[in-house]
């Protein structure tokens, strides 16, 4: 975990303890550095046990000793408590307001440039289909990512591939041809992916249909599926678009185009950008003579004229790369990409997928292949891995009746938001557009942030009302907290005469109350936080401790007078620390993507 300010000044400390007490040299990586329980005296805590061995005495007698060297030594130590073998350290009330201070006068989750550049990749949706809930937490965690990576300081390349070709997508046009009667858009008022995707289900529907037919007449059921007569449509219709057929090709690129058109509204509306797009019609060729060129090399090997690969020794198994009449897998294309990918953007660090679950042992594999192949930067390949999102039973069935489409879904916590604040009735000065704006807002940040706050490992169920809740752990909480702040600073600005900045000073020598001090600590871990987010590339973290800070920033605005403080240093510093919290909380609302209201 990345050092902080203060544990970078306890370190050396705690060296020169040792060295001076014990003449013993303790590499840095063995300190146990952590947060002080709440229900003990401390700040920081210090775990002796792992040195008692070396230096040959009891925990508590080597963690008295050792607090009581840090306060001889280390003025910003103010006193010591010691619990069985831990050390709990209490830290200057001085210490605390000077970060106050700085918080005020700089970004405390602006980190230096690494030169490191990362592309990530996410969203990868059919072009058969709209958007569903599946894709909305892969693309929030793709884009949190994201954005997490450029505020630690790397340059960060945002992809997705398309898959834009096979038979899958060869269904929805001959549907639409054979029932569609020139449907558009336009003419149905249906965004263009939705009304490709009704023609995907009218092709299931047929088909169903023509299977019953077939084995009416006698057939077997395995028979019927494989004879259905609209699925020979559809695959003789593959094969003239991998022909060329100027009329497929031309039906292809004109479907293709409404979707794309529904995708990049969804993506719009989601605060959702790509740097660069890859479809699967321009992908599906690559890595074939990488292929080849590994069974030259011995990498691979022929069997019954296909070409495999052998994981057995790193668990795994054998695997098909080339099929014996030449034509390509998806692992040879994913090989292709990856290769073509670090080509295309020079200096290219890391590579990261955000895809789901199902797919973790074809990630094991594509990294092995190409470690095999011998490019170094296979080490750097990273699937960032995501469970499956469900919802409560019954909620937000679409047309199909099996899946949760994504515009539907953010209609309904759009919804949700605007229900709940005509109950508030809180905006009465508000136009209806900026009503329309700030509850497209809430439920945005509801949806993103309900998604986010779950480690992307863990199966999730997503309940659209709860998300929305302003007393609960939940985004419109946060954005609540955020605004109530704000509202603080502008009312400050006018009965102080001047405004509040967010470099407010400090009150100078003075006892910090319980309630602020549990704020600033909250606001001092932010960095470290943000940096194990960037590290794990996992946003819960960051998400848990967004609202960690705002719940207990609620609890000192609730019990701590601020306005009405007759004390003007007081007054003074309670604002900037108010300010320091605003602006770290939209900071790390940026890097979940997520918007905050000015008000609410």
């Amino acid at each position: 975990m990345m050092k902080d300010p203060l544990l970078a000044r306890l370190t050396p400390a705690v060296e020169r303890a040792f060295k001076q007490l014990y003449d013993k040299e303790i590499p840095l990586h063995q300190f146990g550095f952590q947060a002080t329980r709440p229900e003990f005296d401390g700040d920081v805590t210090i775990n002796v046990f792992p040195f008692t061995k070396l230096i040959g005495k009891g925990p508590e007698l080597l963690a008295n000793e050792l607090g009581g060297f840090l306060l001889r030594e280390e003025p910003v130590v103010v006193r010591f408590n010691v619990i069985k073998g831990f050390l709990n350290l209490v830290i200057a009330d001085g210490y605390w307001q000077d970060f106050v201070k700085v918080a005020g006068e700089r970004d405390i989750l602006a980190f230096p440039a690494t030169g490191r550049k990362v592309m990530v990749e996410y969203a990868s949706p059919n072009t058969n289909k709209p958007l569903h809930l599946g894709h909305l937490r892969n693309i929030f965690l793709g884009w949190s990512v994201s954005r997490i990576l450029e505020a630690s300081g790397n340059e960060v390349v945002k992809v997705q591939v398309i898959n834009d070709r096979g038979i899958h997508i060869c269904k929805s046009m001959l549907a639409w041809r054979k029932f569609g009667q020139g449907e558009t858009p336009q003419s149905s008022g249906l965004k263009g992916d939705k009304l490709v995707g009704k023609y995907y289900v009218e092709f299931d529907k047929a088909y169903k249909a023509g299977i019953e037919s077939l084995v009416a007449t006698g057939m077997t059921k395995d028979e019927a599926e494989k004879q259905a007569p609209i699925l020979l449509e559809a695959q003789e219709m593959l094969r003239k678009w991998e022909a060329n057929d100027p009329d497929v090709r031309a039906l292809w690129e004109r479907m293709n185009g409404w979707v794309y058109e529904g995708f990049n509204a969804t993506y719009a509306r989601a605060g959702v950008s790509f740097d660069r797009n890859y479809y699967e019609s321009e992908t599906y060729v690559l890595g074939k003579a990488d292929v080849l060129e590994g069974l030259k090399k011995g990498v691979f090997y022929e069997k019954d004229g296909a070409v495999w690969v052998d994981n057995t020794r790193e668990g795994l198994d054998e695997k098909v790369l080339l099929r014996r009449d030449g034509t390509s897998v998806y692992m040879t294309q994913d090989i292709g990409t990856a290769i073509k990918r670090f080509e295309e953007y020079p200096g290219l660090n890391k590579l990261i997928y955000t895809v789901g679950n199902e797919q973790d042992y074809h990630f094991k594999v594509l990294f092995i292949i190409l470690k095999k192949l011998g490019f170094a930067w296979a080490d750097e390949l990273f699937h960032l891995s995501y469970g499956m999102v469900d919802l409560p039973s019954g909620k937000m069935k679409s047309r199909e009746g099996t899946v949760v489409d994504a515009d539907d879904l953010i209609d309904e916590v759009v919804s949700e938001a605007r229900r709940m604040g005509e109950e508030l009735s809180k905006l009465d000065d508000f136009t209806e557009a900026d009503k329309a704006a700030l509850y497209e807002m809430i439920g945005l940040a509801a949806l993103k942030y309900f998604l986010l706050k779950v480690d992307p490992k863990k199966r999730m169920l997503f309940d659209p009302a709860a998300s929305i809740d302003l007393q609960g752990h939940t985004g419109p909480f946060i954005q609540y907290t955020y605004a109530r702040i704000m509202s603080l600073l502008r009312k400050a600005g006018a009965s102080d005469g001047r405004s509040v900045g967010a470099s407010g000073g400090t009150r100078g020598p003075g006892t910090l109350l319980p309630e602020e001090r549990t704020v600033i600590k909250l606001l001092h871990q932010f960095p470290a936080v943000l940096h194990e987010a960037a590290t794990k590339l996992d946003p819960s973290s960051l998400a848990n401790h967004t609202y960690e800070v705002v719940k207990a920033y609620n609890s000192f605005y609730q019990s701590v007078p601020v306005m009405k403080e007759e004390d003007a240093a007081k007054r003074t510093f309670r604002l900037a620390l108010s300010a320091a919290v605003a602006a770290a909380t939209k900071k790390a609302l940026w890097c979940l993507g997520i918007e905050v209201p000015e008000r609410m």
